[in-house]
């Protein structure tokens, strides 16, 4: 039996999936299991390590019941999660309560001090990335502060896929690209004295986890493993960077010699531009975003985020179903989905202003206030459902273009991925707020990709990253969509009321988060 598969592992907040993929790139077969996680009025936001990883079994047994003779065609085995957050082991490497996820709001304040520090601006010029209440950094402080016996009984500290991979090879470490935002100087893909000194974490500084680059290094299933997976013992397993690198690199976020970006209009948004790392340029005056290694040798992504992107969408759908429920009438979610096109079709664009800030987290891209709240400004009594659900959409539009302006500019075409990207009424929204043609990815699972990618560069079977990019990701990209000129100019002028608008309401987002004046 040949060795002519390598799945992709994707562990996202709310679904872990497997995906089988050919060796070019063609994808087999997808296995997906719902990841369940809880959230408490004090904004933590939590999920069982047990779980999770009983989970990503499951999706990996479901896959086996899919593909015959999975387990003697695997050629490796790749792993890609959920980024941010704390995931806390032992020394038996037993799970140290329940994880700390990218939604957790707990140490919003804590990273609104840390970011007063005098010292802020160093760690942002080493790291490249905006300190938020998501990471790592800001949660090790606000548990040392409030919960200083979960760190005490603490032998290591993880993200998701690094969980993952610990269970699968014994092996703990994390990968360059989250180690590097978190801890480190994205300029040399290594720690940083000087940024883990700023979190001043003393004797906790020894949860930071090795940095293992699966890009040229994998580790082997254990017996354990294997017997739990349904794999054979031996099978290379690879570290994926994290989720939104692989997603970026599975839509075609880096092409060489051409200026290009990525947007993932998934459960957050997430705006990138994959340039030479020597070449990024910081801003200094917001020091908001992320700069992430990525898997090929000088490149770098850097990046806006946002808390919410979809699930703006999803809240104003919830709205309808509300109404619908209440009058015993049962609408589904892909019902409504499938009215979007006639809702934005039929609503005039730019008669409202939408802030997609739903997150309970607020806002990380491209400012960062934990306080930060949507809202609508501009309502009047002629205006309907359509209204709202077009508005959302320009809302999430005019989030991406502030991101990508806080990066420097727009590239001359943005990659759409997620499954919201489908909708052809979002892509001309997106396109004509951007005011540069877009083009979707055909890739249905873009991040499982991205990691099976590394895995395939990892293993041998492409020499390099751009032979790869050329088989996997170049072939299933969408025609070039170009926007309308009339309506990419209506937005223009529209997009300064935006950005106007969101500065007005700050302080009012802070009188309303300030309990004292409720």
């Amino acid at each position: 039996m040949s060795k002519n598969l390598i799945i992709g592992i994707d562990a996202g907040t709310s679904v872990i999936k497997s995906v089988a993929f050919d060796l070019t790139g063609r994808q087999i077969a997808v296995a997906s299991v719902p990841n369940r996680y809880t959230t408490a009025e004090d904004g933590s936001a939590t999920q069982p390590l047990d779980q999770t990883w009983n989970d990503c079994v499951r999706s990996l047994r479901q896959l086996a019941e899919a593909v015959p003779n999975l387990a003697h065609r695997v050629t490796a085995v790749a792993v890609t999660g959920q980024g941010d957050g704390t995931w806390l082991i032992d020394k038996d490497h037993q799970p140290v309560g329940d994880a700390w996820l990218w939604l957790d709001a707990r140490a919003g304040h804590t990273a609104e001090k840390l970011r007063q520090s005098s010292n802020d601006e160093a760690r942002f010029l080493r790291t490249g990335t905006g300190l938020n209440a998501c990471q790592q950094g800001a949660q090790f402080v606000h548990m040392m502060q409030h919960q200083p016996e979960q760190l005490d009984r603490s032998a290591m500290a993880f993200h998701c896929k690094d969980w993952l991979y610990m269970n699968l090879t014994d092996v703990r470490a994390t990968d360059p690209s989250e180690a590097c935002f978190t801890f480190g100087d994205y300029k040399t893909k290594s720690y940083s004295e000087e940024v883990i000194d700023f979190y001043g974490l003393g004797k906790h500084a020894s949860l930071i986890p090795p940095i293992c680059d699966g890009a040229s290094t994998y580790h082997p299933l254990t017996e354990a493993a294997a017997a739990k997976t349904g794999l054979l013992q031996g099978t290379p397993i690879v570290l994926g960077y994290v989720d939104v690198v692989c997603s970026a690199l599975g839509a075609g976020a880096y092409e060489p010699n051409a200026s290009v970006g990525c947007t993932i209009v998934g459960t957050t948004g997430v705006h990138i531009s994959a340039i030479q790392s020597s070449d990024i340029v910081l801003n200094t005056e917001l020091k908001s975003g992320y700069v992430m290694m990525m898997p090929i040798e000088g490149i770098a992504a850097q990046l806006q985020t946002n808390m919410a992107s979809t699930l703006n969408l999803d809240w104003v759908l919830a709205l309808a179903s509300q109404v619908a429920s209440s009058l015993n009438m049962n609408v589904e979610k892909d019902q409504l989905l499938n009215l979007i096109n006639g809702w934005i079709k039929d609503a005039p664009p730019a008669s409202l202003l939408y802030h997609p800030y739903i997150s309970d987290a607020g806002e990380r891209g491209p400012f960062i206030d934990h306080t930060a709240r949507a809202s609508f400004v501009g309502l009047n009594s002629n205006q309907g459902f359509g209204d709202l659900v077009r508005g959302t959409i320009e809302g999430l539009g005019f989030a991406a273009r502030d991101c990508y302006a806080a990066i420097g500019q727009v590239p001359s075409e943005i990659r759409l991925t997620g499954g919201a990207a489908q909708s052809q009424g979002l892509r001309n929204i997106l396109s004509a707020t951007l005011g540069v043609p877009v083009r979707q990815s055909l890739r249905e699972e873009a991040g499982a990709a991205g990691a099976a990618m590394i895995a395939a560069v990892s293993v041998g079977v492409y020499d390099n990253m751009e032979s790869c990019l050329s088989e996997w990701v170049f072939p299933l990209l969408g025609p070039q969509e170009t926007p309308e000129p009339e309506l990419v100019d209506l937005y223009r002028r529209h997009f300064p009321k935006y950005v106007a608008a969101r500065e007005a309401l700050q302080p009012i987002w802070h009188q309303l988060a300030n309990k004292k004046d409720s």
